[in-house]
């Protein structure tokens, strides 16, 4: 039997009429349906060195499917693990392999070098849940199987210890960013938070984002000096990323990327993976964390020897001076900057967890992007904008280092 034209015309309007529209949905169901088909990729996140700190990287002294720490223990929990990624939405991440700019040259490249070994040993342990990804096409590839892209980021040049072997051996390892500096300047890059040595980059430091370009090793300009971003900025061939910074023109800080910069970022086609820091995001919050490392000094001068003296004054120190809040809806001002100043194309999210002592109140651990995403959502962000903020971007930035290598080993031919 045919169904009359004039009842399939009423049946398509009452089935448009109850599905639910994107523009019906609240602001946390919008986040949680983008977030469902366009999970996470964040930027950096520091759970290798955790590893490496709290359980002297032996995969027996802890379960990374919950590291919440069992009632009793006094231990502190992580921010990461297994469960909190998945509710948190995560489909890839950046796991941050850092060591100590301090380290003679030798100890760092061996010490880089384990913690890549972390990673590797940490995707091993559990495959059901985590896939190691070395491009844009594995991390897509990931997502299809139900797992969690596990890339690997450089924390620091110190890393290669002046060497571009070095840098082309940790490439061969899994690496696919280095951040030029960390806090520390190197002789061939000036850091943010140090002296400068070369106004920017040296000859040899040119020769290194030119070497990260052949390779497809992403050029992350987080820690360093306004100097060295518009060097490596004029210096490279391939977008660069910021793996876990905010906008300058909010809060005024030397590890933000100041609106000079921003406006670079379209001719680059680079990105801002926008950082959770608390006191990066939220100027009353970096003046508080200056003051209370003031006092650290402070306690440091008058008990020396005596840890638990200086322990009980900055006790009495925050007490009396407790941190000014930071919540999602700081980050998403940062956002929002770098939107009207570089456009939704150059704009990620590097959370910076695990690496940090305070997070923002409402967004304490990687179950907590969705909070985020509705806030933006709350401000009037497309899906398609919170797709792009969430993957796209950085994705997009993957394929632009991966083509500029393709086309620099061509023309070598």
């Amino acid at each position: 039997m045919k169904t009359s034209p004039i009842i399939s015309s009423l049946a398509l309007v009452i089935a448009a009429l109850a599905a639910p529209s994107v523009s019906a949905q609240t602001p946390e169901q919008v986040a949680q349906t983008v977030l469902a088909k366009n999970p996470v990729i964040d930027g950096h996140n520091d759970s290798p060195e955790q590893i490496a700190e709290r359980f002297d990287s032996d995969f027996s002294k802890f379960d990374f499917r919950n590291t919440i720490p069992t009632m009793g223990t006094g231990s502190e929990p992580m921010h990461t693990d297994l469960s909190r990624l998945r509710k948190g939405r995560v489909g890839g991440q950046f796991w941050s392999v850092w060591i100590d700019p301090e380290l003679p040259e030798f100890e760092a490249v061996q010490r880089v070098i384990e913690q890549i070994d972390i990673v590797h040993r940490l995707v091993d342990q559990y495959p059901d849940d985590l896939q190691l990804a070395l491009t844009a096409a594995d991390v897509e590839a990931a997502q299809k199987n139900g797992r969690i892209a596990s890339l690997i980021g450089m924390e620091g040049g110190h890393s290669i210890g002046n060497s571009l072997a070095v840098l082309r051996q940790t490439y061969a390892l899994g690496a696919r960013y280095m951040t030029l500096t960390h806090w520390k300047t190197l002789d061939w890059a000036d850091s943010a938070t140090d002296a400068p040595r070369s106004d920017g980059l040296s000859e040899f430091g040119v020769a290194v984002v030119q070497e990260m370009n052949r390779l497809g090793m992403i050029v992350d300009l987080s820690h360093v000096s306004e100097a060295t971003m518009n060097d490596a900025l004029d210096a490279t061939m391939a977008p660069v990323m910021f793996s876990h910074s905010s906008a300058d023109g909010v809060t005024r800080h030397p590890r933000n990327v100041p609106d000079t910069i921003l406006k670079r970022l379209p001719a680059n086609g680079g990105v801002v993976m926008v950082t959770f820091v608390p006191s990066y995001v939220n100027a009353e919050n970096r003046d508080w964390d200056a003051a209370q490392k003031a006092e650290e000094a402070r306690a440091a001068a008058l008990y020396p020897g005596d840890k638990a003296a200086r322990e009980a004054d900055i006790a009495n120190w925050n007490d009396a001076h407790p941190m000014p809040p930071v919540t999602a809806k700081d980050i998403a001002d940062h956002i929002d900057h770098i939107r009207t100043v570089a456009g939704i194309d150059h704009i990620g999210l590097g959370g910076d967890y695990d690496g940090i002592t305070f997070t923002p109140d409402d967004l304490g651990d990687v179950s907590t992007y969705p909070v985020l995403f509705a806030e933006l959502a709350r401000r009037g962000y497309s899906a398609a904008d919170l797709a792009k903020i969430a993957r796209g971007n950085i994705l997009r930035v993957m394929r632009g280092v991966e083509s500029t290598a393709m086309q620099i080993a061509k023309n070598k031919k």
